[in-house]
């Protein structure tokens, strides 16, 4: 999952991007209102963690076009601003919630994860494909009822896959969203990941599709 932070308190956007990497989420940080609405308009991002006031254009007005241009980014409003008309304004202006500062960051989390089911279908809130089971929010994965442990990045590799069973995903996808795309990460990064998660869940259920990625076996 690709997350965009626009804030432009630089200490709590570094905090919010490191705690949110800690989750298994790739995660970009704008720190104005214009280069956040490019990031958002461009940047293919599955959620954006929005300020109300920032540099140059307000979290108000940056939803406001994003949502004339018929752009449905989910979008958690973070603000100071806590009137209950500041938080009405959030949400007419586009916004999908609204959460004040200061904040539990075990709310924020469920609030986006929240967001992110929300946002799209075919985002349930566990994950079943075969007799594999993935909870986003209790961070769990089973197999025939059996848990599996798994690293943050296997974590998010796993949930990637299993939101698209049977899709072929290509290497540059994956690193995408679930590599920070601040770093730079080799391809063969998620040759060894794989490899990681085949160890542990078997190696038929990933399949190799020569040239073109990779694909969870249904």
């Amino acid at each position: 999952m690709r997350v965009l932070v626009v804030e432009d308190e630089a200490r709590l956007a570094a905090a919010l991007q490191r705690g949110l990497q800690a989750e298994g989420f790739a995660v970009d940080v704008a720190g104005t209102g214009p280069a956040g609405l490019d990031a958002a308009r461009h940047g293919g991002y599955d959620a954006m963690i929005l300020d109300v006031m920032l540099p140059g254009l307000s979290g108000y007005e940056l939803v406001r076009r994003l949502r004339a241009e018929e752009h449905w980014l989910p979008v958690l409003m973070l603000s100071a601003k806590d009137g209950e008309y500041d938080q009405a304004d959030g949400l007419d202006c586009g916004a999908d919630d609204y959460l004040t500062k200061p904040f539990s960051y075990v709310v924020l989390l469920a609030r986006l994860r929240a967001l992110l089911r929300r946002g799209a279908p075919e985002r349930p809130t566990v994950l079943a494909v075969g007799d594999l089971r993935l909870d986003p929010a209790r961070r769990r994965v089973t197999r025939a009822d059996a848990e599996v442990t798994l690293t943050a990045r296997e974590f998010a590799l796993l949930d990637y896959l299993m939101r698209r069973p049977g899709q072929v995903i290509s290497k540059i996808e994956l690193l995408d969203h679930v590599w920070d795309a601040s770093l730079e990460t080799a391809p063969n990064a998620v040759e060894v990941y794989v490899g990681y998660l085949r160890r542990k869940l078997g190696r038929d259920r990933l399949e190799t599709v020569r040239g073109a990625g990779y694909r969870l076996a249904t």
